[in-house]
């Protein structure tokens, strides 16, 4: 029977166990924000060491999240899940238990390894099993909310148990939750792949990864000083691999990205929508837990209580984002609107702390988050042929933590040059008129 034949049955269980991953994916991303001095402290990290410490998953994250979607694509969505969730969970203890910075820097990249399996499988499971229609519209929508609640539970989570016991036990309690989600995931989901099934696109991979972890590393090294040769030379890499890859993959008959889908305006909105929203949603609110500690002296559970405000109205948002009678394009951009708004009230944080003012931007950039994801999770699988969502999940995820990865270390940049007080408000008006140019050019598209 046919792949599409198939979407017509939807085993019960499924929209909770795929929207699960996201969660935990989230969760797992987030856990270091707000104890990541602690952390740092503990294993005798050096100047660069809470740089990787923090970026580590991101570079894992970004070098396979397309890789990843192929293979579910090609070779099973609900084998890479549990794969992934099981890799994730095995990441996690090493994690747990490093006693040094290498050890836990390269725990975090094997975690980043495997969220990059663990969210392309799931999305492209939800695309699969909800091909079109408000039954779509409904479970991207959750899918969309567990991000938020995710980026909720990690810093909250992360400040309890630091403070209860130590900045070790949410590791060892994530990876529980992996291995639950790896036997759920055998359990309750429906094996599904592309009806069409393509080879494996070696030298697209070689080159795409490479790359793409050049360019991240390049980034995260950079933290530390644009001018040395080890940022030149990863930026000279990534740009030659990528060039590479983009003049391989219009040569290959069956490629691992088809770069016709650039043409798409949908699948333009799509991936710019979620650069953009890596840079200056994610980014940003990676490093405003640091601000908050060392300028204004709160402790990670304050911090993670305060976070709370943000990613749990976003939560919430993006459940009621179908109520929102808009095309999705337009909700992305009254969704950024809100962000920029919001982030608005954040100006000025570095210096001082007015707290009223300061819950009111996280509360209306938290509604505008909650727009985002709802909307960009839909987009990203509406953006490519039925038969390729796990690819479009992919490319849509790379593009949001690239983007990660350059607003993070771009606040950073701008703090070390400018100060915690002035650096931080240049950053955050910078992600202001970022945001809000990208809404413009979201409601301007027609897809």
């Amino acid at each position: 029977m046919s792949s599409m034949t198939e979407l017509t049955r939807v085993r019960p269980g499924t929209l909770a166990v795929a929207s699960a991953a996201p969660l935990l994916v989230l969760t797992n991303y987030t856990v270091p924000m707000v104890t990541l001095p602690q952390t740092a402290a503990s294993l005798g990290a050096g100047p660069t060491g809470p740089v990787w410490m923090l970026g580590g998953i991101s570079l894992g994250l970004s070098a396979l999240l397309l890789v990843s979607g192929g293979l579910a694509d090609d070779h099973g969505r609900r084998r890479v899940l549990v794969w992934g969730s099981a890799v994730l969970a095995a990441a996690g203890v090493a994690a747990g238990v490093a006693t040094s910075v290498l050890v836990f820097v390269l725990a975090r990249l094997a975690q980043g390894g495997a969220s990059a399996a663990v969210l392309a499988a799931s999305l492209g499971i939800v695309g699969h099993a909800y091909p079109s229609g408000a039954e779509r519209v409904r479970a991207t929508g959750l899918y969309g909310a567990m991000i938020g609640l995710g980026t909720a539970v990690g810093p909250l989570a992360s400040g309890v148990l630091a403070t209860a016991t130590s900045w070790r036990a949410v590791y060892w309690v994530l990876s529980g939750a992996a291995l639950a989600l790896a036997a759920a995931s055998a359990r309750l989901l429906a094996e599904s792949r592309s009806p069409t099934p393509r080879r494996f696109d070696v030298p697209g991979v070689v080159l795409l990864s490479l790359g793409v972890a050049a360019l991240v590393a390049g980034v995260t090294e950079g933290r530390a000083g644009w001018g040395r040769p080890v940022v030149v030379g990863a930026f000279v890499l990534a740009v030659a691999l990528v060039a590479a890859f983009v003049w391989m993959e219009r040569r290959r008959a069956e490629p691992l990205l088809d770069l016709e889908l650039f043409r798409r305006p949908v699948f333009l909105v799509a991936t710019g929508g979620a650069l953009v929203v890596g840079a200056a949603v994610v980014g940003l609110l990676s490093y405003l837990p640091t601000v908050l500690q060392a300028a204004h002296g709160l402790t990670p559970l304050q911090t993670g209580l305060l976070f709370c405000l943000w990613s749990g109205t976003s939560f919430v948002v993006s459940l009621l984002s179908r109520l929102v009678r808009l095309r999705t394009a337009a909700r992305l951009a009254l969704g950024l609107g809100l962000t920029a708004l919001g982030f608005a009230g954040l100006l000025g944080m570095g210096g001082s702390l007015d707290l009223p003012l300061v819950t009111a931007g996280l509360l209306v950039s938290g509604a505008g988050s909650g727009l985002i994801n709802s909307s960009i999770t839909h987009l990203a699988i509406e953006s490519v042929p039925a038969h390729r969502v796990s690819m479009g999940s992919g490319a849509n995820n790379t593009a949001r933590y690239v983007g990660s990865s350059l607003g993070a270390a771009g606040v950073a940049a701008l703090v070390g040059a400018y100060g915690l007080d002035v650096g931080t408000t240049v950053a955050v008006a910078g992600c202001v008129v970022l945001a809000a140019a990208t809404a413009l050019a979201a409601l301007l598209t027609r897809p």
